[in-house]
């Protein structure tokens, strides 16, 4: 139930972002929310969701801090004005630490209560780029941020699911589904989800855990093939 509330933050979260200039993703790389600006090089953005702003939130945002250009919080406000929003010695702790926090209405309306700094460099350039790689590679925003315990449609799950949906029409060699599946051979190859089986050199079938992913992520007719 609490990630159901988490991801209810998303949309208006993403909404916010997205008014400042970023293309937003949700659940990338481990990341609530990742935003990247338009232009090279990009400036990413990554935001952690909670119901209420607490320490775990905090850590979270720390981590996340060597990946991006700007790390904020986000979390609902207090309808008492009790929350840890309007603690001083929270708010602060923020400040020093180069986190923005971002406040939720019931209304859904975002406000800033904190902004976003970079006190210190940010030094991890292979999570970033992993990061970056990740958000680009996904077809679109298939998974709201916060928590979901649901799988996460990962730009690997996606290509995937392309060549279920490719063998499912017909197309049984991975060189046929290159158009819609660049790493077609590796995936098939790999098997990470047991969704495929070789019927002989070159030539892969769905298996039954195949059949239930297409109908659990229905495909569109890629016009590709």
């Amino acid at each position: 139930m609490i990630a159901a509330v988490e991801t209810s933050l998303y949309a208006p979260v993403k909404g916010f972002l997205e008014a400042a200039g970023y293309e937003v993703k949700g659940e990338v790389g481990g990341c609530d929310l990742v935003g990247l600006s338009s232009g090279e090089p990009h400036l990413v953005v990554v935001c952690e969701l909670k119901l209420s702003f607490n320490l775990e939130l905090i850590l979270q945002a720390v981590d996340r801090a060597s990946i991006c250009d700007e790390v904020w919080i986000a979390a609902r406000v207090s309808a008492t004005g009790r929350g840890r929003e309007s603690d001083k010695r929270f708010r602060h702790l923020c400040r020093r630490l180069g986190i923005g926090m971002l406040g939720v209405a019931d209304t859904g309306e975002v406000s800033i209560i904190v902004s976003s700094v970079s006190p210190m460099p940010r030094t991890n350039s292979k999570r970033r780029s992993r990061l970056v790689d990740e958000h680009r590679r996904r077809r679109g925003d298939p998974t709201p941020g916060g928590g979901s315990r649901a799988p996460i449609l990962t730009a690997y799950r996606q290509q995937a699911l392309a060549c279920a949906s490719a063998i499912q029409r017909g197309h049984l060699r991975p060189r046929d589904m290159k158009t819609v599946a660049p790493d077609a051979g590796k995936i098939l190859l790999s098997n990470v989800y047991g969704w495929f089986e070789r019927r002989e050199k070159g030539v892969y079938a769905l298996t039954e855990a195949g059949e239930s992913a297409l109908i659990r992520w229905p495909q569109a007719v890629p016009s590709a093939l």
